[in-house]
C-alpha cells in the first residue's frame, strides 16, 4: 500500500475513505517489535511467562501499534507528508496466528494549517485492537 506519490491537500475531502491494510500478527512482529523497542517485559517475547500471566500467547505492545498506525497513516499520505500528532487507545489484544486489518477516514482537513486528521482503527478477530486519530500536514 505504500504510496511514492505525496497527497496534496487539495485533493483531500472530509469522508474521504483509507484504503484496507491487512496485517499478519506473528510471533517476530511481536517480539521484534517489543526489543526494537527496549520493551523487555516477558509477555511479549516469551510464551511460557505470557501463559503464566493469564495470557494465551505473547501480545503486541503499544510501541509496536503505534509504529503500525503511523506505517498505515502515512502510506496513504505518502513521503512527501507531514506526522503531526498520535492519540490511539488499545483494545482487544494483538495474538501470534490473527490479522489486524486498519480501516480508516478523513475526518477532518485545516485549510489554514493543510492538515488533515484521520480517525482509524486497527481490528482483529476479537474486535478493535486500536483505535484513534492520525494528524498530517500535506504539501
Amino acid at each position: 500500500m505504500t504510496s511514492k506519490k505525496t497527497r496534496r491537500f487539495e485533493d483531500v475531502r472530509p469522508g474521504e475513505a483509507l484504503p484496507e491494510l491487512a496485517i499478519p500478527i506473528t510471533v517476530p512482529l511481536i517480539a521484534g517489535g517489543a526489543i526494537a523497542t527496549r520493551d523487555y517485559f516477558p509477555g511479549h517475547h516469551d510464551a511460557e511467562a505470557a501463559r503464566a500471566l493469564g495470557s494465551p500467547h505473547i501480545f503486541m505492545n503499544i510501541l509496536t501499534t503505534s509504529g503500525l498506525v503511523q506505517r498505515y497513516a502515512e502510506s496513504w499520505a505518502g513521503p512527501g507528508a507531514r506526522f503531526g500528532a498520535l492519540k490511539i487507545k488499545l483494545g482487544a489484544p494483538n495474538y501470534p496466528g490473527d490479522t489486524m486489518t486498519f480501516s480508516g477516514e478523513v475526518s477532518v482537513c485545516d485549510a489554514d494549517r493543510r492538515s488533515v486528521e484521520i480517525t482509524l482503527k486497527g481490528k482483529n478477530s476479537m474486535g478493535n485492537h486500536v483505535t484513534g486519530t492520525v494528524a498530517l500536514v500535506l504539501p
